[in-house]
């Protein structure tokens, strides 16, 4: 499956738009990060190694709002830390609906259920709910027993009360073909949440766990195992299918960092959301004053084991609206999921 048929056409139109105004690079999706905090201790993240002071702070609404509309970006992923903590997100992801962003709530889940009645359902926003595995892998995960109890708790009641729910699942090399189907074939089928992102692990520099990190090859032989047999037509996937190609290695693309730039309390991130090299004041600046060229796998090794959606899944949609047959057949899988 790829996204809804609404989001699908919005996105198409806003592609087409760029090309008719001749511009090589753009803001797909903003990855929005208006705190650095949250409750859990996850294995392979480093955003809480920011000192105390930074992890106190609280972008203002006007600010995080401000950036999605610079960026121009259709969509829109709130991330962290932990957005729910932040005291104001009801009011952030509210102004952005209003504005007709398509906005992901990225969260753990364990403020889900507290704080869901300060939300509205609307076809522009969707709950995206970290799991990592079934319980014992997710709870081993995120260090903290209870939390898959909870996040299966709160997907429910979300779906009870009209919201879509999807699910982000990050996958590293303690993971098997088997543990990939068993989560999704979960998600899908059991909690029959409304799409499903998946994604390899990155090696962030700062996270506390810097042993299970995906390479390349091991990548494509997961997905490649986990994808066969029919799964991967079963499954409600929100990834186009030739980021699914590239995946299990049937193709290959350049990164395109800046499709799906980062913003956070420090500003516009250099290159992405999983590097920093710095950061600018300004979408504009980010675009001119970052040499892309230096960046992917072959150039920076950092980037070497990279396969992460935020740089390659840009490509894949970029290559998709390239290509007539590629439309086609995104388009089949969007109709034959029969979502608004």
């Amino acid at each position: 499956m790829a996204m809804p048929l609404r989001q699908t056409i919005k996105v198409a139109t806003y592609l087409f738009e760029q090309k008719l105004r001749k511009r090589d690079k753009f803001a797909l999706l903003v990855e929005l990060e208006p705190l650095f905090a949250c409750n859990l201790k996850c294995e392979g993240c480093g955003k809480i190694q920011h000192p105390a002071g930074v992890l106190k702070q609280r972008m203002p609404v006007a600010q995080a709002v401000g950036a999605v509309l610079e960026s121009g970006a259709p969509m829109v992923s709130i991330a962290g830390g932990e957005p729910l903590m932040h005291p104001q997100i009801d009011e952030i992801v509210r102004q952005l609906v209003a504005k007709k962003k398509f906005v992901f709530l990225c969260t753990n889940a364990l403020l889900m259920r507290k704080k869901m009645d300060k939300f509205k359902p609307s076809p522009y926003f969707a709950w995206a709910v970290h799991i990592d595995g079934l319980r014992e892998r997710h709870d081993a995960s995120v260090a903290k027993e209870g939390t898959f109890d909870e996040a299966v708790e709160a997907i429910k009641e979300a779906k009870r009360r009209g919201f879509r729910v999807t699910t982000n699942s990050t996958f590293f090399n303690t993971d098997t073909p088997q543990t990939v189907v068993e989560v999704l074939n979960f998600l899908n089928d059991d909690l029959q949440v409304d799409e499903m992102m998946l994604s390899p692990a990155y090696a962030y520099e700062k996270a506390p766990d810097q042993d299970h990190f995906l390479g390349v090859q091991q990548t494509r032989e997961l997905f490649k195992k986990a994808f066969s047999g029919g799964n991967r037509a079963k499954w409600r996937l929100n990834q186009s299918p030739l980021f699914l190609d590239f995946l299990e290695g049937k193709v290959d693309f350049p990164c395109t960092a800046w499709a799906i730039p980062s913003y956070s309390l420090f500003g516009w991130q250099k290159p992405c959301y999983l590097m920093s090299d710095g950061y600018v004041p300004t979408y504009r600046q980010l675009l001119e004053e970052t040499d892309w060229d230096k960046y992917g796998r072959g150039k920076d090794p950092r980037c070497d084991n990279c396969m992460a959606h935020c740089g390659y899944e840009p490509t894949a949609v970029l290559a998709t609206m390239g290509s007539l047959k590629e439309s086609l057949r995104a388009m089949r899988e969007t109709v034959s999921g029969n979502r608004e």
